[in-house]
């Protein structure tokens, strides 16, 4: 499997396989990596609703959108909002074959720059084989950036926790105590979906009151977005209070709402919400299962759980990718707070290599974060690439 390419993408979620269909709208030569919607697959559980709307769709030539695919089976959003994971996978696959986008399903081990000309950059393997390219585009999205908060890792032993992305196999959970720690949207549809598989009781503890049930707008989003196209630098020219506003706004859409058809399901008799609390000990108990205390600012309580839960996000961190920190990348690579510094069309200061999804959230802002971002993304690095044809 010894190849050569223009352009590696490595990583075949929605940042990844649109920058491939991009790269292959400009006839650009390009190899694509990985196992297509992997993370999506095995670390989300079927069930599952999308925040987003049928607009976040992977086509930077607007063609090949979540509409168009409605339409294949005379459905309109209407019909199918909120978005279920299931049926954003299939539109991902439909995506794929009218692309004619096929990833080699392997798995890149560690990445050297050579500094060599056409071959600048090497990719092996783990079966040993190399692949050779002039530039690599980074699109790993979340996996590798499970946040788990320090003042938790000092009450709770990490061996006795989940993250929400590695507890999505919801009959584990049947006629178990649980506790989830976290506010945010997950924190409740998690909440949902463990009470609704049998779950004996989930437990729901965060710092904060718990947020409104009420539909997020996210209409403001787009058009930012979009002009990342055509004024790639905006939002780098921005003050930092600027950034502080539209992070404030983003926020109070994404971490201050809960969407409005997630109510019913969380006013289940067997969930317990704990507002206002945070976790400050642990203890094992004789019978099994562990005791949890909650502090808050009307006291402390015990709660008696078989599983804990963290619904505490992600963070990005260059170092922890494993494909670059076992190759010769991290030395040479210019960064700030475990972030790369990106140029105005993500690339990072090493001369083509490309790093996009959440790694690009410091640099271009907390859109990055969110599938709104593939199309804008595949459009600046396309544009670095060949100017003359992006």
């Amino acid at each position: 499997m010894n190849a050569t390419t223009d352009l590696l993408i490595i990583g075949a979620g929605p940042f990844g396989l649109s920058m491939a269909a991009r790269a292959r709208h400009l006839g650009i030569d390009h190899i694509i990596v990985g196992e297509p919607m992997s993370f999506w697959r095995t670390h989300m559980p079927s069930g599952m609703y999308l925040r987003s709307a049928c607009d976040w769709h992977l086509d930077a030539q607007n063609e090949d959108t979540i509409e168009a695919f409605l339409r294949t089976q005379d459905l309109t959003p209407a019909d199918v909002e909120p978005l279920s994971l299931d049926r954003y996978l299939e539109y991902v696959q439909w995506f794929q074959a009218r692309r004619e986008i096929d990833p080699w399903r392997v798995t890149v081990e560690r990445l050297d720059t050579t500094g060599n000309g056409h071959a600048r950059f090497h990719a092996s393997l783990t079966n040993g084989d190399v692949i050779a390219a002039r530039s690599v585009v980074l699109a790993v999205g979340f996996a590798p950036f499970k946040h788990v908060p320090e003042d938790l890792t000092r009450v709770l032993p990490l061996s006795c926790v989940h993250h929400t992305c590695d507890l999505v196999d919801f009959d584990a959970v049947r006629h178990q105590r649980c506790l989830i720690v976290g506010g945010r949207q997950s924190a409740f549809e998690w909440a949902a979906l463990m009470s609704e598989a049998g779950a004996a009781a989930v437990h729901v503890s965060h710092r904060h009151d718990s947020p409104a049930f009420a539909e997020s707008d996210w209409s403001w989003v787009n058009p930012l977005v979009e002009r990342f196209a055509t004024d790639p630098g905006w939002y780098r020219r921005l003050t930092q209070s600027a950034k502080d506003e539209l992070g404030r706004r983003l926020w109070t859409e994404g971490r201050l709402k809960l969407e409005p058809w997630l109510a019913s399901r969380v006013r289940a008799p067997h969930i317990h919400l704990w507002p206002n609390t945070q976790v400050s000990g642990f203890r094992d108990l004789s019978g099994g299962g562990f005791a949890i205390t909650l502090a808050g600012r009307d006291g402390a309580g015990e709660v008696d759980v078989d599983r804990i839960v963290l619904a505490t996000g992600y963070k990005a961190d260059v170092n922890r990718v494993p494909l670059v920190a076992r190759g010769n990348i991290l030395p040479q690579l210019q960064t700030d707070n475990a972030a790369p510094v990106l140029d105005d069309y993500l690339q990072t200061s090493i001369a083509g290599l490309f790093m996009t999804s959440m790694l690009a959230t410091p640099c271009f802002g907390p859109f990055f974060a969110f599938t709104v971002s593939v199309r804008a993304s595949a459009k600046l690095i396309a544009q670095a690439l060949g100017p003359a044809r992006a």
